[in-house]
């Protein structure tokens, strides 16, 4: 088999993904399984600003573990790559320099190693949601399926599914439409095993989890009757801690108010309130849409959502904590949601004592603000709700964009449909296998047979 390795450098984490793929199926589909995925310890590269060789550091641990599942004489061979997103993209907004070394300390670190190293890049918000896609889509066999007579066949495109994805800085929805795109920056053109796909794709910057939660809070505090004192109506009743105004406003994302106070420390008190929490994060958003034009969200162009949806990272985290990623209805969703915005911090301690703090204050937050991102974001409502399949894996792998981006770089998906398959697949061999030994035990036993009638005639003879 053959390998490829991924980095996936988010605005809060990084995680390394090992890929493995019989060498002679390169232009299969549905072949390629993840080994493993390490995370990286620490928070994503871009937190490394101001000293970007830790960046490069933090990497190292999950390398040596991917050298000793990769086999010595293939590492050179392997193909990695490391792609970053929003995170690096608010960097390079904020300091384009810092950025710079960022990257370059990673790759200096990558290039230490024994691979086909092919460079470490930020990927663009409409890349994202393109290899996301790509990603699902490939796992599912939407794309082309292998007949049993060892051609590739089309399935139609309802068949295709949409992907939505949450990071922590920014949040992407990609689908076929069905219609004509009516804007160009959010059309993305794929020519795929012989088949072209027009996809809508929308990247929006700062709608990430992590950033969007921080935006709540300085909305919070501006109006707040007390500029010293925030009542978060999506903390748990009786949850309380101290913020500095420093962190508070410390990105790209959230704007300072524009007489901005010396910098002190706020005390932020959780009031348990869902109905407040509800209405504090549609705040975030402006819905409001140009005549004869639909759209998402802050007027940018979305068709109307169509087929079946995959929604996968902050999004199946958020509600696969409440156990609301089986197919619930949205009125259960929206009520069991509800309950837990209305628990008491001492209550949901004693609930999950082993969950990480912060994890467990967020919850009612983070999962109102996917709801409200689905609902009131991407125009989905009480019926296409039923179509988004909440998912963190399909086949035993990641959904993510980082097999789309590997699967494009090493053309392993090509622009042209394969004449036949080469090899049979794994199932096929197993198949094929099972039936020789079937037919060899049949043969060996009607020998027997026949051996036996002849002795049995020499005797009465």
């Amino acid at each position: 088999p053959q390998y490829g390795l991924v980095f996936d450098a988010g605005s809060t984490h990084t995680a390394l993904y090992i890929y493995r793929w019989p060498a002679d199926k390169e232009n299969g589909t549905g072949i390629v399984s993840q080994v493993e995925a390490c995370t990286v310890s620490g928070p994503g590269i871009s937190s490394y600003a101001d000293k970007p060789a830790e960046a490069g550091a933090s990497l190292k641990p999950c390398l040596d573990k991917a050298m000793k599942i990769v086999p010595a004489e293939q590492q050179r061979a392997t193909p990695t790559y490391l792609g970053a997103t929003a995170g690096m993209r608010l960097l390079r907004e904020q300091n384009s320099t810092k950025a710079e070394q960022v990257l370059a300390e990673v790759a200096k670190a990558i290039g230490q190693y024994p691979v086909d190293f092919r460079g470490a890049r930020i990927l663009t918000g409409n890349e994202e949601g393109s290899f996301g896609w790509i990603t699902v889509n490939y796992l599912l066999e939407t794309l082309i399926k292998c007949s049993f007579t060892g051609k590739w066949t089309h399935p139609p495109a309802e068949v295709v599914v949409g992907a939505l994805d949450l990071g922590g800085a920014s949040t992407q929805i990609t689908f076929l439409p069905g219609t004509t795109i009516d804007d160009s920056s959010t059309k993305a053109l794929l020519r795929l095993y012989g088949t072209n796909y027009s996809i809508y794709t929308h990247s929006y910057l700062c709608y990430g989890e992590k950033q969007a939660l921080k935006m709540l809070m300085a909305s919070l505090h501006q109006d707040s009757q007390t500029p010293q004192q925030i009542s978060h109506p999506c903390y748990p009743k009786g949850y309380q801690e101290n913020v500095s105004t420093a962190d508070l406003y410390d990105s790209p994302c959230v704007h300072a108010p524009s007489t901005p106070s010396p910098a002190q420390n706020l005390t932020v008190t959780g009031t348990g309130d869902p109905t407040a929490c509800g209405t504090a994060i549609e705040k975030l958003f402006n819905f409001s849409c140009g005549a004869n034009r639909t759209c998402g969200f802050n007027g940018v162009y979305q068709p109307p959502v169509r087929g079946q949806f995959f929604a996968f990272s902050g999004l199946y985290h958020s509600l696969h904590f409440l156990n609301l990623t089986g197919g619930q209805s949205l009125s259960l969703v929206n009520a069991t949601i509800g309950q837990f915005c209305t628990s008491s911090w001492e209550k949901v301690q004693k609930e999950f004592p082993t969950m990480n703090r912060t994890h467990l204050r967020d919850t009612c937050a983070a999962s109102t603000y996917a709801l409200a991102l689905l609902l009131q974001g991407y125009k989905f409502n009480h019926k296409t709700w039923l179509n988004i399949h909440f998912v963190r894996q399909v086949a035993n792998v990641d959904v993510g964009w980082t097999l789309g981006y590997m699967l494009n770089l090493t053309n392993m998906i090509p622009s042209e449909t394969p004449q036949r398959v080469v090899g049979l697949q794994r199932s096929n061999w197993i198949v094929a296998t099972v039936l020789l030994a079937i037919m060899l035990i049949l043969i060996f036993g009607l020998l027997t047979v026949i051996c036996c009638q002849k002795n049995s005639g020499y005797e009465s003879l």
